[in-house]
Parts: structure tokens; sequence; C-alpha cells
């Protein structure tokens, strides 16, 4: 409304008739389209020196350095169809969807056609002229109809396909959304999509690695230490409040406004209080188990219904029992009821309305409370903090790692696998490393309880507590475990000054993630500068030197152990039922923190000269450190998946029961197709096994009686050892650990049987 206003200060005939056109907008049928043609009418002529001088000069009557001009700006402001505002006012008076809290990231309705195609339209054309193999959907919970949406795309998609150029065609392009997954939940098979990026998957192998006998050690220690709370979930509930009553506000208050309307709309609950809605929709949220629900027509679907009766459960534990009835009727009115009971018209809108923006705040408050909030509060054992994880739990035996393998090998047979991304915490081997702690529990903790008395003098008393706190100290001796490199020695000045940037940059975030003692909003600068100084001083003063070398060498203690899960972890990425997913650089070891310091840049030429397929693994575990055995096992992985395409997308899983005496330190599955077997075999909870091996190799002998049941099938037949080409022959139809881990301690076994039962290795 103000483009006429300003163009009329000018003396320029051509500006002065365009100031006409631009104010007739109000009366203009398509208004949005008329604009776009005037402001590119406006362009062409600024194009012209002269007259942009004369626009510039008429600007400078809304100086607000002088008293008219602040006076001129103002009332223009005023004049617009929005209230320029402190950013500080988004989190309550917010009347618009955004990204999470961010103000720069407004959300786009791709529920409308024009929104949908004008988003799209890139995409489009680089699907279509064979561009681009497949799409990753992020972050598909903030749709107002991710079924809606996915369906819709995927026609799209598939009709783009059919037209590609025919140096570009392929059968199918494949779909991903970015989804978190809670424990029991499953992606929706009808939203035509091949599956999610496979954070559960990073999920399901973390809970293999973990060992159940550390946990009580690990959660006492954290609780004691750090004054937190040892159940996760109370984090996660007070994180849940923080958020909804705090960045999250303003969008929540749009919900509560919008049932507000809904039972206005009943004359039986005409007289429900807003302080009533927001009290039992806060404790409702608080309580929910999964990112959210997806409300249809007909109401809720069928899987969604347990989660939500579960947040009504909670809800009732800490809401007011005077507020219960309330919460019955959120029930009904969230998707307990279908929309179609309602007759068309203004209820029926305010209630499907309502509907969506609950669904699309749930999520968010999920995000920002477990991932963003929660994981750093908590830090029992940071290896089970990340993406897609539930902290929650601690660990899981073989059996449900198998059971996870069939369902996905079912429904969603070419999911995406991944244990490092974008927006992982952790990487895979610095988690892969920590991991080990589960096992060490005892050590680690008499470990910490040594290393803060000897940190007692860098810690600094500042009128809010310690700096750092107990927590934050926890937190990053746990991070220099983790991460502590390979090859970096306690007393190399230059290269530890250049890792302890990195840690100070994690621990920046830490901080504020966590919202205790700083927040990215106010960040508290004396305690993050105490923080940093205390990092400092561990890391680089003479005085910490003692110190610092204990924690190198403790890093270097659960190295080999670490490296065995990394390999583990890796073939079981390439194995498993799915798309194995290889992060930029993470065929290297994989010591990163939290983004940015993830998306550093990636040394390719390098990895180039190191690949080589014929590597002998002898020499490889020789030289474990430079990261080479690592490439190797993906590499010759990627090659049989190469070779045998179909076996990884189409064969059967089958898990494989293993005996003796370390049976429950062993993992070991089937893929068969047409007669083409594939045996695979992986070490877990191993680091007794290891003892104080220099290498992640467990010494052959010290499997005992351990062997692994194959299928009636492969009776009598001899196995071929895929990365030397020797023969295995089972023993009563099983195979000895001592025979197949002789070299790693893992193991992949090919035979080929015939239709007639004869082997082809």
């Amino acid at each position: 409304p103000s483009y006429g206003e300003v163009l009329r200060l000018t003396d320029n005939p051509e500006l002065r008739t365009l100031a006409g056109h631009f104010d007739a907008l109000k009366t203009e049928p398509a208004p949005y389209q008329a604009a776009r043609q005037l402001r590119a009418d406006l362009a062409r002529l600024l194009e012209d020196d002269a007259t942009r001088q004369l626009l510039e000069d008429a600007l400078k009557h809304y100086d607000s350095t002088t008293e008219e001009g602040f006076k001129r700006l103002h009332g223009l402001l005023e004049r617009q169809n929005y209230r320029l505002a402190s950013w500080r006012t988004a989190g309550d008076d917010i009347n618009w969807r955004r990204f999470f809290d961010i103000n720069e990231l407004g959300g786009l309705r791709v529920e409308r056609p024009v929104v949908f195609e004008e988003t799209h339209a890139k995409i489009f054309e680089l699907i279509s002229d064979g561009m681009i193999d497949g799409l990753r959907i992020d972050h598909v919970d903030g749709l107002a109809n991710p079924r809606g949406y996915c369906r819709q795309l995927r026609r799209r998609v598939d009709r783009l396909n059919a037209a590609r150029p025919a140096e570009a065609a392929q059968a199918h392009v494949p779909i991903y959304v970015e989804k978190i997954l809670a424990e029991g939940e499953r992606l929706h098979d009808d939203w035509g999509v091949d599956g999610t990026t496979g954070y559960e998957f990073m999920n399901q192998v973390s809970l293999l690695q973990h060992d159940p006998a550390g946990k009580a050690v690990l959660c006492s220690l954290w609780s004691e230490t750090a004054e937190r709370p040892e159940d996760f979930m109370e984090e996660v509930r007070l994180a849940r409040q923080l958020v909804l009553t705090g960045p999250l506000a303003g969008d929540f208050e749009t919900v509560a406004q919008a049932l507000l309307q809904v039972a206005r709309y009943d004359v039986m609950t005409r007289d429900i209080t807003l302080g009533a809605i927001r009290r039992a929709l806060l404790e409702l949220i608080v309580h929910f188990p999964v990112y959210r629900t997806y409300i249809g027509a007909r109401g809720r679907r069928e899987a969604d219904e347990p989660f939500f009766q579960q947040a009504l459960a909670g809800a009732r534990t800490t809401l007011g029992e005077a507020d219960w009835p309330l919460l019955d009727l959120l029930d009904r009115w969230l998707g307990g009821e279908s929309l179609r009971t309602l007759p068309p018209g203004p209820a029926r809108r305010i209630r499907r309305y309502t509907c969506t923006r609950f669904q699309q705040l749930t999520s968010p408050a999920a995000a920002k409370a477990v991932e963003d909030t929660a994981c750093y509060r908590s830090g029992a054992l940071l290896s089970r903090n990340d993406v897609g994880f539930d902290p929650q739990t601690f660990s899981a035996p073989v059996d449900v790692f198998h059971a996870a393998c069939l369902t996905r090998a079912e429904h969603f047979p070419r999911n995406l696998l991944t244990t490092a991304t974008h927006d992982h915490k952790r990487g895979e081997d610095t988690r892969a490393r920590m991991t080990v702690i589960s096992e060490r529990a005892e050590w680690y903790a008499n470990k910490v309880r040594h290393w803060r008395q000897l940190a007692y003098a860098q810690r600094q008393e500042l009128a809010d507590g310690p700096a750092p706190s107990a927590g934050d100290e926890m937190l990053l001796f746990q991070i220099l475990l983790g991460s502590w490199p390979l090859d970096l020695e306690a007393d190399d000045s230059e290269a530890v000054e250049a890792y302890c940037e990195r840690i100070i940059k994690w621990q920046e975030k830490a901080v504020r993630e966590a919202k205790l003692r700083s927040t990215w909003t106010d960040p508290n600068s004396e305690y993050e500068g105490a923080c940093q100084q205390y990092v400092r001083a561990l890391l680089l003063s003479d005085e910490c030197k003692t110190l610092r070398t204990e924690i190198a060498a403790a890093a270097a203690e659960l190295a080999p152990a670490g490296a065995l899960n990394s390999l583990t972890q890796t073939l079981l990425r390439m194995t498993t039922p799915g798309v194995p997913d290889l992060y930029q650089g993470a065929d290297y070891w994989d010591f990163s923190l939290v983004d940015p310091d993830n998306r550093r840049p990636v040394d390719f030429d390098k990895r180039r000269a190191t690949l080589e397929l014929q590597a002998q693994p002898a020499e490889l575990l020789t030289n474990w450190k430079d990261a080479r055995l690592k490439q190797w096992l993906i590499l010759r992985t990627l090659e049989l998946r190469r070779v045998q395409p179909r076996l990884f997308t189409e064969g059967r899983y089958l898990p494989l029961k293993v005996e003796g005496e370390h049976a429950d330190r062993l993992i070991a599955f089937a893929r068969e197709l047409n007669g083409s077997w594939l045996i695979v075999v992986a070490a877990r909870l191993a680091s007794g096994l290891l003892g104080d091996s220099r290498t992640p190799q467990i010494p052959a002998e010290r499997w005992g009686d351990t062997q692994v049941q194959l299928p009636d099938a492969l009776s009598g037949h001899a196995l071929e050892r895929l990365f030397d080409g020797m023969a295995v022959t089972p023993k009563q139809a099983g195979l000895r650990a001592t025979e197949i881990l002789q070299q790693l301690p893992v193991a992949v076994l090919q035979v080929s049987i015939s239709s007639t039962g004869e082997s082809e290795r």
C-alpha cells in the first residue's frame, strides 16, 4: 500500500503513472499477479541512473534520523498489512506459522495447489531432465497433510519419470521422508514413499551395541553428580513445558484459541473457559509420545489411537481432576470423531483448522523439547542421545534388532539406512566409541570422579553456581573420550589447540540448547566465558597436563573397542534390508560433533587415493587408525551389492541363532534369494573379549565354542569367506566363530546353490 505514496514524491511522469497503477491494486481481481508485473515495470525503469536517483531522493523523506522523517516513516509503516514488532515478541504474539521458532523461515502452505506448483517447479524440472534420481523430504511432519502431500508428489514424480531422457531412464524415482519414529510407531504404508531417511535404523544399531549392565551405574552417576533427574522422560516433560510456554507459546495460543472457538459452536460446551483449555492442552502435549498424529476427514487413524490415549492417560496424572472432563472433549475434537459428523460450514472448518494446527504444534514441540533440550540436559551416556533416538531406552537384545529388520523388509525394503547425517549430534564413530563406556561403566565412573578432583581448581564459582556445572563438566568428559582423534598426542600443542576450538564451539551450542545456564536468545556471557576458560585450561595449560594426558590415554584405551563397534555398525548398514546412506566423509573414521562440526569440508582426493578393493585385511588391521580398514569394508560390500543387487532389495532376511560361550556377543543373519545365500556375522558388546588389544580384532581362540547355526538348506555346503576367498565348511550345521572371525571381528560368507542342490561358490 505504500508504493504509490513514495513514487508520487518524484517528478518523473512514468513513475507517477506507475504510482496510480499500484494504488489501483486494491480493486484488482488478481492483485498478486498484477503486482508482480508492476514490480517488473518498476525495476525496468530503475535501470536508468537518473530515474533511480529520483527515487532515492524521494526515499530521503522517510529518513528516520530526522523528526519529520521519523513521523512520515512511522505513518507509512502503520498503513502496511503487517505490524513491525521486536523479534522478542514472536514467541507470544506471532500469528503466522514459522519453522520451529526461527522468524526468518516462514512456513509454506504446500497444500495449496499454487504454492505446491511454485515451490516445486525447479525440482520437477530437474527430475524431468534426468538431473536428479530421488527426493528426500525434510521435516515432513510440519506439513498440514503429510499423506496428501506425499501422494500428490508421488503421482507427479511418476509422470515425470516416464518422460525422462533415455540416457537418464530409471524404473523408479525413490522418495524418502525425514520422519522421527517413536517406539512402537511405524511409517504409514499408504503415503506412496519408499521409506524414511533411516534415523530409526541408527537408533536400532545403537541399542544393539549398548550393554544393559552399565545402565544402573551410569544413570546413578549422572543423577548424583549433575543433580538432574535420572529419568529421561522427566527431563522431556520439563522441556516440553518450557518450549510450549516459551518459544512456541504463540503457536500454543493459536491452538488454544481455536479450541475455544470449537467449544463455542456447541451449546453444551460454550461455557468452557480459555484458561481450562490452556491447562488441559498443555498437559496433553507434554505427555504426547509421538511427534504427531495424522487426522483425516474420518478422524484419527487407527494406528495413531494408542498414542493419543497414552497422552490422555499421562495428562490425567498431572492435570487437576476438575479439568479431566475437558480431556474427553479434546479427545473428541482432535480427531476422535469424524469431521463428517458436523454439517458443512463454519463449525466443520474451525474443527479441521484446529486439528491441523494442533498437529503442526506437537511436532516442533517434540523436536525442540527432546532433541534440542532434553538431550543436552541428560547425560548418563551421550551415545544414546541423538536425532531419532529414544534415550529412555538404554539397550535392546539381538531379537529386537532382528524384528525391526524383518518389519522393514516386509513394509519398506528400500528404506534408507543411516548412521551419520547432517543432523547428528555425534559422528557415527564418536558414538561407537562412547558406546564402549556402557561395557566399562565402573571404570568410567572412577575416571570421572578422579578427573573432577583434578580439575577442581579450574572451575569458577559464579553467582548462579559453579562454571562449568557438574553436568556440563561430565558432558565435556564424555565428548573428549568419544571424539579425541586417533592420531592426536596430548603434548602436540598446535593440533590440540585446533581440537580445542572445535570443542569450544560444541560446548557453546550444548549449554545454549540445554537452556539451563544460557540460551540462544539470552546468552549468559559470564557462564559461557568461564566454561570456555575451563576448556582452554584443560586442553592447553601446563597446569592440566596430567589430566589432559589421562583423558587422552583413556580415549586411546576405548578406541580399539570403539573401532570394532564401528565395523559392526558399518557392516549392518551395508547388508540389512534397506539402502545404505553414506554421509559425506564417513567412509573414514567420523569423530565429528554436532553441526557445524559435522559439515566441515571433506578431503575427497585423499579418499580416492586410498580406495583399494584388493587390499589385504591383515595389513589394514595393523594400520587401522588410518581409516582404510573402514573404507575397504564399505567398498567390498558395495561391490557385493553391485554384483547381486536383487539379493539386497528383494532377498529374504533370516535371523540366525548363535550358541556357545559367547552367544550374546554375536549377531548373525542370512540374506537369500533364489538359492543365493549371504551369511553376515558381527561382534557386539565385545570389549571384554578384546581385552588390551591394540587393534579392533579379537583373538580367534577367545570365541571358544561359540558358533552360528545355519539353515538346513546350507547343510553340507562349503561357504566362501568374502574377504579372502577361503572356503569354510560348517560343522554339524554350524559355523564356528573361531573359523569365520580369524581375520576381522566381522565376516561375510556366501554360497549359491543351484536347483539341483549343487554349490556354486
